[in-house]
């Protein structure tokens, strides 16, 4: 169950600090495609995605991750909320996540490429570490428990969602700066790419057990099968192949395996 102590001092400017970084993140976009300033997403994408695409209804997950984010960040702003285990070991993590989205929003309407690729990973890897390093926690909590509900699963699908769009952003990027090795084709690389995320997909969903962080993941992959079918199908059907494995891998980690059972590997 969650802790019923309250927040000292300083951890309550944390969870201001959380608050904050959850606004940025969903004021950004919304202020940057409003104004018209610099690129849009879909125009920054377009930019270097001959060798891997993912089709544009595949963004629209970003309406419910947001909701998500800003769930999570009220929620344990709110003085009646205990400071948990979970709030105090992720809160400084996903603040880092939540800035790192919305600087990637600034750095992606500049055209600055190498900089969007680096703020992309700071952000996946600020939270999957953390929710791995959590993870016997999480796997503990009940099903309809608040911390898994509104902490767990708003992160872990922000996290899921990255896993997918740091790869592409990587491929996309080197794409641009015709910077792809000669060693495999650039249909090579997009099939390592997804096999690649795939893979680190379904390691984390193992390790943390809910379904909220391979379903964005598998979104992901998904969209990449609708817009890549017509014109590379070995990249289309990998990405399809992937998608599957994660949505079926990830309904059974989440409710097949007893989450607060450790097994031995």
């Amino acid at each position: 169950m969650s802790s019923i102590i309250r927040p000292t001092p300083a951890q309550r400017t944390r969870r201001l600090v959380v608050l904050a970084a959850a606004v940025f993140a969903v004021v950004v976009p919304l202020v940057q495609n409003l104004a018209g300033l610099g690129l849009s997403q879909a125009e920054f994408a377009a930019d270097g995605n001959s060798t891997l695409r993912v089709a544009g209804y595949a963004f629209s997950i970003w309406g419910l991750i947001y909701l998500g984010v800003l769930a999570y960040a009220v929620r344990q702003a709110l003085p009646q909320t205990g400071e948990s285990d979970m709030i105090r070991r992720l809160g400084w993590p996903s603040a880092v996540a939540f800035f790192g989205i919305g600087l990637w929003i600034v750095v992606a309407a500049l055209n600055l490429k190498a900089a969007s690729v680096a703020v992309i990973f700071a952000s996946l890897i600020a939270l999957v570490v953390p929710l791995l390093a959590v993870a016997p926690l999480a796997r503990g909590l009940g099903r309809f428990e608040r911390d898994r509900l509104l902490v767990l699963w708003p992160l872990a699908a922000l996290a899921g969602w990255l896993t997918v769009a740091a790869p592409l952003n990587l491929i996309t990027t080197l794409t641009a700066f015709q910077a792809l090795p000669d060693v495999l084709a650039p249909s090579g690389w997009a099939i390592l790419a997804i096999v690649a995320t795939t893979a680190g997909a379904l390691a984390v969903a193992a390790a943390l057990r809910t379904l909220a962080y391979p379903l964005p993941t598998a979104w992901g992959l998904l969209g990449a099968f609708v817009a890549e079918q017509g014109e590379k199908p070995a990249v289309a059907f990998t990405a399809l192949a992937g998608a599957v494995l994660l949505l079926v891998g990830g309904v059974l980690l989440a409710f097949r395996l007893k989450p607060g059972v450790e097994r031995a590997v």
